[in-house]
Order: structure tokens, then sequence, then C-alpha cells
């Protein structure tokens, strides 16, 4: 069979994938079983899907389209079809997916009779006018952008020079310039990504307009329902708009090596920036009587002792813990060129897996000092302590048992393929920063199972702050383990192409800087992991069943 007929269903492998691990998660995670739908829940499923298509949105990796490196061995060039398209389908393509699983994932109705509804829902009735008008003028002006790379032509790139101080000294790069190819080329590729997303958007918000209605929920939380999520869908395609009008920016800032050293700022990043900032501030409506869902509250006991201090330190403890991962990665921002240096000397694994590392440790130390606040403030050692039956749920464990599983072997054939390869020891740096992390999650452990007991607490409640910390321990190594084997898989893609095959899948050129397969499975692995980083405390544990009520007595 061609080369041409196989790649093509390749390329929707990685897609297929990630859509099927999205509809999981928000079918049978999100929506925990015996779960009912109420005001509480549907807008937990919305505030989700809103997440995850925001996660999904990002157009990080494609932001040098087109742009020539200076450093040939650099890897990652998106100039050419095989680069470019999975690049902008990943971001465009994976947040209407999302937002249109969305819809299809809400259950469906258990009532013998279903009540007709006969008005017609048209799109108008439930778009956000506002929000609708500044997406619209977001798009125009990302379309400008495009078209104006239209009319830029290319430029070949200026390789650097090599120095050396002497003939037995150390010898680095000098100088150099990075080029572009020619600008109609990119602007065919960015405008057809923007008309791409475009028609997405009017599908979806014709799919969330027409989806039937919800019978536990009456007409006007029906409608505000449809509001909420056209509200999420529309911020999320607004900074996926405003990111392809960046990329079209660092293609036109880009200055010609042949006019000598200049210096060049990119002025739509800013304007990138603040539309993702708006985007963040444009709040959803909420639902009448919509407070705390189901999977979000946690145990009977916890519950009993809501007012309880140790309680609300421990429940303050979830914003904090999204800070401390937040430093470190705000961090490899500012780092990012340090990073892509290293990267070009062959370290790229010390820098991506260096920062997954930074920021589970930093969650770990957090949870560590919340046990030991914990037991500084409200230990006594009167008190009785105790254990919970159950300190991690099936469904973690299992996550975590998997992730480890796929760390192993990604971990294995890496280091297959870099021996065939004779390459550097690529796969060290996952294993001992993922090692560090692993030490690191014990003393969190063992402060946990060694914490004294709350006096005055309520039945249970100290067993389930126990419950949470080890969650929270295992949650963290779970994606942690997940995350480290996408960074294996993107960084080290040819070593699983020596075991694999590359001719098998329509490359054949070895001096190919990568291999796509890898990349795109690194990519769903990067997914899955912040998915599973950012899975409520009780969101994997089934709902204690009711309590059998009493049996009357029935006097003859």
């Amino acid at each position: 069979m061609p080369v041409q007929f196989i790649v093509p269903p390749l390329l929707l492998l990685g897609p297929l994938l990630a859509a099927v691990v999205v509809y999981m998660v928000l079918r049978w995670v999100i929506w925990a079983p015996n779960t009912g739908t109420t005001p509480a829940s549907v807008s937990e499923h919305a505030l989700w899907v809103g997440v995850i298509g925001w996660l999904a949105s990002s157009l990080q990796g494609a932001m040098n389209l087109g742009i020539i490196p200076a450093n040939p061995s650099a890897g990652g060039t998106l100039t050419s079809t095989e680069t470019i398209l999975p690049a902008l389908a990943w971001s465009v393509l994976g947040c209407l997916t999302v937002h249109a699983l969305g819809q299809i994932t809400y259950p469906g109705p258990r009532r013998m009779r279903r009540q007709a509804v006969l008005s017609v829902r048209r799109i108008r009735d439930f778009l956000p006018r506002r929000l609708a008008l500044t997406t619209a003028a977001i798009f125009l002006t990302a379309a400008a952008a495009i078209a104006q790379t239209a009319t830029l032509p290319g430029f070949a790139a200026v390789a650097p020079t090599t120095v050396r101080d002497g003939p037995n000294s150390y010898s680095y790069y000098s100088g150099g310039a990075d080029g572009r190819i020619p600008g109609p080329e990119v602007a065919g590729w960015l405008g057809g990504a923007l008309l791409v997303l475009a028609g997405g958007t009017w599908l979806v918000l014709w799919l969330i307009a027409s989806r039937r209605q919800l019978e536990s929920l009456d007409a006007a939380d029906n409608a505000v329902l449809r509001t909420i999520a056209m509200n999420r869908l529309l911020r999320t395609v607004s900074t996926v708009a405003a990111g392809l009008g960046v990329i079209a920016g660092n293609f036109a800032a880009r200055p010609d090596p042949a006019q000598g050293a200049v210096s060049w700022t990119n002025p739509a990043a800013l304007a990138g920036t603040v539309v993702l900032f708006v985007m963040w501030w444009w709040r959803p409506p909420r639902i009448a009587a919509a407070g705390l869902g189901v999977q979000n509250r946690p145990e009977a006991g916890l519950a009993a002792g809501r007012q309880h201090p140790a309680a609300r330190l421990v429940s303050s403890l979830g914003a904090l813990l999204g800070l401390a991962a937040a430093v470190p990665l705000i961090a490899g921002t500012f780092l990012a060129q340090a990073v892509a240096a290293a990267a070009s000397y062959g370290f790229a694994g010390f820098g991506y897996a260096g920062i997954l590392t930074l920021m589970a440790t930093a969650v770990l130390l957090v949870i560590t000092a919340g046990e030991l606040l914990l037991q500084h403030n409200y230990g006594s050692p009167e008190a009785r302590r105790s254990w919970p039956r159950q300190p991690v749920s099936p469904a973690l464990l299992a996550t975590a048992v998997l992730s480890l599983l796929v760390f192993l072997v990604v971990l294995l054939v890496t280091a297959a393929g870099q021996a065939r390869l004779g390459e550097g020891l690529g796969w060290v740096p996952s294993t001992l920063l993922t090692a560090a992390v692993c030490a690191v999650s014990l003393p969190a452990l063992a402060a946990a199972r060694r914490r004294q007991g709350i006096p005055d607490a309520p039945a249970g409640l100290d067993a389930a702050l126990r419950a949470i910390t080890v969650h929270r321990v295992v949650r963290t190594l779970a994606a942690t383990l997940t995350a480290q084997a996408g960074v294996l898989l993107l960084t080290q893609s040819n070593a699983w192409a020596a075991v694999l095959g590359r001719e098998a899948f329509g490359w054949t050129d070895p001096a190919e800087a990568s291999w796509w397969p890898a990349i795109a499975a690194g990519a769903v692995l990067g997914v899955v992991a912040t998915v599973i980083a950012v899975i409520p405390v009780r969101a994997l544990a089934r709902p204690a069943p009711a309590p059998p009520l009493p049996r009357k007595e029935v006097s003859a």
C-alpha cells in the first residue's frame, strides 16, 4: 500500500485517542455513579468542560510556525506540512472537540415520559451579545494580521559560526539569525486554521442551542446552562484566534539576516496577552441554586466538621497547591530561552523534566507543610488517631498503577532506542528526577500517618483529613509519572523510531529530527497528566450508599 494512504489515518490516531480520554473523563469521572442531574452537578460539568477545553487550546507549540532556525540541528521546525498541520490541528480542533463532547456527555433521560418543548431554540436566543461582538472583533483583527503575512517574502537563515579559542579549547556557536518561509504559505495555513475555527465555533454553538433539554432543570435553568456553555466556548476560541494573530505577528516581526543584526519585538504578543486576561475576567452567568457539586463534597466526617478550624485549614490548601504548581511553571516561561539552548546541545530532558519536578516538589512540600501545621495547631496526644479504611479510592489507585506502568514502558523503550542509535543517555534525567519526586512524597505520607489526633473533632473528621492528604500525594505522583513519560516521548522521539521503525509510518529520512507518532503520544500523555492533576479530591470516589431506613413496627 502506498505511503500516502497510510499516513493520513495515522494522523487521526492521536486526536481520536485524546477525544476518547476526554469523553471518559467527562462521562465517567466528572459524572460520578449515582449522581443526579442537578443545578450544582451541571454547573460543575460546565466548569470542567471549560477547563479541559482551555487546556487543549494552547498554541504554544506553534508559535515559531514558518521560522527556519539558524541552528540546523535544532528540532521542532514548523516549515512543512507534516509538522505544521498537527501543531495547528491539536489546538483548533482540540478545543472545539472538547466543547462538543461536553454537550453529549450529559446523562440521558431517566423518566418514562419526556416533556415535549415546542419552542424553536435558536443560537441568538442564548448567545451572550457583548462577548459575541468582542469575539467577532478578535477574529477580524486576527484575519487582518494573517492577511498582512501574505505580502511578506521569505528569506534564508544564517547559520552561526563556530568559534574556537585554541586548538584544544572548547568550541561554541556565535552569531546567526533565523530565516522564514514565504509569507503566502504561512498565511494559507493560519487563514485556513482561522476559517476552521470560525466554522467549528458556529457548529458547536448550533449543537449547544439544539441539544435536548435536561429533564431535572426548568426552562430558565436550561437556558442559562446554554448561555454558560456558549460563554466558555467563545472565550476559548477568542484566545485561539488571538494566538493565531500572535503567530502571524511573530512571523512578520522577524528581520532579514541580510540586513545585519537587527533587534525585533512582536507587538501582537502584548495584544494576545490582553485578550487572554480579558477572557479570564469575563465570567459566565450562574444557574440559580447551584452550590457545591456532589463530587466536590467531602466525606461525611468532613462535612459534619465543615466549621472545624482543622477542616478549614485542609480545604484552604487546595488553592495553595495550585499556586505552588504554577510558580515553577511561570518561572519556566521566563527560562524558555535557556531551555531551548539546552535542547540544542542535547539536554532537553533536563529542562522540561526539571520544570515538572519543581512543580511536583512544590506541591508535595505544601502538602507536608500542611500536615505539620495541622499537627502543630490541633494535634494532641490524648486524641484518638483514626486511619481511613480506604485512604485511596480504587479508581485513583488504578490510575496511579497505570501511570507507573506507562512510565516504565516508555523508559525502557527509550533506553533501548538510544542504545541502538548510539546516542547519549537522554532517559537518565527523567529517571533521576522522577525518583526524586517519589522520595519527596515520603515525608508527606509519613506526616499523615504519624500525625496526632484532633481533639473535639466530629466523628470521621480525622480519618477524612488523612485520606485527603494521601489522595493528594497519590494524585501528584500519578500526574508526575504520566507527565514525565510524555516528556520522554516528546524529547526522545527518535529513540522510539529506532525501536518501532520509522519506515512503517512513511518516514525514511534518517536526518529527520523528530518522529511524529511518538510526539503525538507524548502530547496525549501531557493532556492526561493535566487532567489527573486537577481532578477534585472526591471526584474519583463513589458516593457512599444511603443508610437503610429504620423498619417500623406494625401493631396488630
